[in-house]
């Protein structure tokens, strides 16, 4: 049996699928350029298929003057 395969993932991890500090992956998250984490209990997690959707251009920002 293989290693699962993570569907979401904590701030950290999700900042560094985007190759950017927490800091600044928080701060895109709360302009809405980044979408919000789900909650599992107390947990925030992002969806792996969102952040996989942004980087393949399948999911738009909302302000087109925003650049990452």
């Amino acid at each position: 049996m293989g290693a699962a395969q993570r569907i979401a993932v904590r701030e950290t991890t999700a900042a560094a699928m985007l190759d950017m500090p927490a800091t600044e992956f928080r701060r895109l998250v709360s302009v809405g350029a980044l979408p919000q984490p789900c909650r599992i209990g107390r947990h925030e997690r992002w969806r792996v298929d969102q952040i996989e959707a942004i980087l393949s251009g399948g999911a738009a920002l909302p302000d087109e003057d925003f650049e990452l």
